[in-house]
């Protein structure tokens, strides 16, 4: 696609966010990407039902009823196994991971690559801060043992917060879109606009009992929040110190989703154990990264370097102990 247009630019500018339609095609960009994850949800299924984890495979079902059955009746949700990412701790030889050729072509896509040079120039860098997301309908998720939905609701934060302090001054972009049409009703994202003109806020870790990162509703005003759906092909451009969550996923149907980061080619990825590469640099193309086995090697090689050291370093810059989390 061309670059983005300088209404939107001036929108991201002003409001911390631009939806933009019809970034990418989703038949050259989507489709690769769930016929890959049917192979990456058949080994999940293999796994568990050697385990006596669930009595069935589940093989006439479509994807998404298949992986909500799945995750239902193992009353365990098994991201890690479709996330091309690692555990920040307790990572293991075998922690399962994917890093499959068709998340590589996502990645790298040139139409997505175009609108990312609009906002953090020609030089980009793809940040290893990056995650798929499946989330069943809530009627149907596992629950913890306190009936909280697993990975249900995305908590208010900044993506700002998730990263080191090393990269401060990073201009991190994030770059969310939709596998499947994302709706209020299962559960796209939500914004506030203009939070991206604020300071980072104070993260609460486990706060009021929820999983993950939190800013208190205190720190900010909630109720200024938009929701952004979204079709296959259009993506969500955010700055990384917009405040955003997600809507709980109401529907009867799976909400699947990319999270990613892009940054200017030389800056920290506030995740320094973690392999990220430079997806596009006219000044340096030799630098570029091409080949998706390459790519999957570093990961591999990243989790046999992690599982013999143990905790790869503090991500985690908040304290439960604040006076803000109490």
């Amino acid at each position: 696609m061309p670059a983005p247009t300088k209404e939107q630019t001036e929108h991201f500018k002003e409001y911390g966010f631009v939806p933009i339609k019809g970034v990418f095609d989703p038949k050259e960009v989507i489709e690769p990407v769930i016929e890959e994850y049917h192979e990456v949800l058949d080994k999940l299924a293999q796994d568990l039902y050697a385990k006596g984890k669930i009595s069935s495979l589940y093989r006439e079902m479509d994807f998404g009823e298949r992986i909500t059955t799945i995750y239902a009746e193992s009353k365990e949700v098994h991201n890690s196994y479709f996330d091309f990412s690692l555990p920040l701790v307790g990572c293991k030889p075998d922690s399962p991971f994917w890093a499959g050729p068709a998340i590589f072509r996502a990645l790298t896509n040139d139409d997505l690559l175009d609108a990312v040079g609009g906002f953090v120039g020609p030089d980009i860098y793809s940040n290893p801060i990056q995650h798929v997301r499946i989330k069943p309908p809530e009627s149907r998720a596992p629950r913890d043992e306190k009936g909280n939905v697993m990975f249900g609701v995305t908590p208010w934060h900044q993506d700002h917060g998730v990263t080191t302090v090393e990269a401060d001054q990073t201009e991190m972009l994030t770059v969310w879109f939709p596998l499947m049409k994302a709706t209020t009703e299962n559960g796209c994202l939500k914004v506030v606009p203009g939070s991206h003109k604020g300071d980072l806020l104070t993260h609460c870790p486990g706060y009021q009992g929820a999983a993950g990162l939190q800013i208190p509703e205190k720190l900010f005003h909630p109720d200024d929040a938009v929701p952004i759906p979204l079709d296959p092909g259009d993506a969500l451009f955010m700055h990384k110190r917009t405040i955003h969550s997600s809507l709980p996923n109401m529907s009867d149907r799976i909400r699947w989703s990319f999270d990613l980061r892009f940054n200017p080619v030389g800056q920290d990825t506030g995740r320094g154990a973690f392999p990220g590469f430079v997806a596009r640099s006219p000044s340096s193309p030799e630098a570029e990264l091409h080949n998706p086995d390459e790519w999957r090697r570093m990961w591999a090689e990243t989790r046999a370097v992690l599982s013999r050291s143990g905790d790869p370093g503090l991500y985690n810059r908040w304290s439960s102990d604040a006076p803000i989390c109490a």
